[in-house]
């Protein structure tokens, strides 16, 4: 397996990046430790979570995935073998939110502590906040990376103008982008985010990789779909296109015999500038059809054929 450089950095991560919103939400602490075991134990070292996981679930006040992750380091030895990765900026509750210098660094020290590390390798904004001027954010990431708490910074959920801005102010520098971006989410992403990427050289790490579970096939009508925690999303896939796509992803899926998520997350890696997909999975079974994409190489016609049916 290839590692992948996460932007301009000195960072190298295997093909596939683990999302870490479903632990404390979809599945629980000791099922979170057999995923996280698993995902490490087979090469792989990349992990994102955001402070504000699970904070949609009644009863949750956010960080419940941190903590998870937080307890699964703290068993010891696991530190220096993974990358890790969290975010900042969205809303906590409270007036708790956006990416004021004052609100980062109280901000990062939650996370911390959660997590149960002195550092973050790679601590994300987590949408743009056009209430703070950029230098000021960027000045607080400087701040943070002279301290040794975070290692470099990210930038997820802006525009292409408002990132391009950002990369030209400084202090601190971006080194990666976490868009939406997948078979059936493309256009936002290639039309306006892409050169911006291409330009300053960022590692892209895409989220929503799988569409919430509607690449995978699991779905095969809106109905499928009713009462899963994700629902809504998985519902928006059935359209025109949609169908389009999930049909393309069947054939290729029999002529190779990889899973419909394997195939879906090779042909993100072999978008330019992608350094690893995020996507999350809530059982050993799951993890393993994702994993699987770090040694698929898709053929050019599969390519063309996933290309062509998802064109918008």
């Amino acid at each position: 397996m290839r590692m992948r450089p996460l932007g301009d950095n000195n960072l190298q991560i295997a093909p596939v990046m683990l999302g870490g919103n479903v632990f404390g939400w979809t599945v629980d602490e000791a099922t979170s430790f057999g995923i996280l075991d698993a995902f490490v134990d087979r090469g792989f070292n990349a992990i994102d979570t955001a402070d504000m996981y699970s904070r949609w679930v009644p009863g949750h006040e956010g960080g419940e995935s941190e903590t998870i992750i937080g307890a699964w380091l703290a068993q010891g030895g696991r530190r220096d073998r993974v990358v890790l990765a969290t975010k900042v900026g969205m809303d906590m509750g409270g007036g708790k939110k956006g990416l004021k210098a004052a609100y980062i660094k109280e901000s990062v020290e939650s996370s911390l502590r959660r997590l149960r590390t002195d550092r973050i390798d790679l601590y994300q904004s987590h949408q743009d906040d056009e209430s703070t001027p950029v230098e000021e954010t960027l000045k607080a990431f400087d701040d943070l990376i002279q301290a040794g708490k975070v290692r470099y910074v990210g930038a997820s959920n802006f525009t292409g103008s408002r990132l391009a801005q950002a990369m030209e102010a400084g202090p601190a520098r971006y080194v990666t982008l976490q868009p939406k971006y997948n078979l059936h989410a493309r256009q936002d992403y290639e039309t306006d985010l892409a050169p911006v990427a291409a330009k300053y050289g960022l590692g892209v790490i895409p989220y929503s990789s799988l569409a919430s579970g509607f690449l995978t096939g699991k779905y095969r009508t809106r109905e499928d779909a009713n009462g899963v925690p994700r629902e809504g999303n998985v519902r928006k896939g059935f359209d025109g296109r949609g169908e389009k796509i999930l049909q393309a992803l069947a054939a290729v899926s029999a002529s190779t015999g990889a899973a419909q998520a394997t195939i879906a997350l090779a042909w993100l890696l072999a978008q330019p500038n992608i350094a690893a997909p995020i996507a999350s999975a809530t059982s050993i079974g799951q993890l393993e059809s994702l994993l699987a994409a770090g040694e698929l190489e898709l053929p050019a016609e599969h390519m063309t054929l996933l290309t062509e049916a998802s064109s918008y």
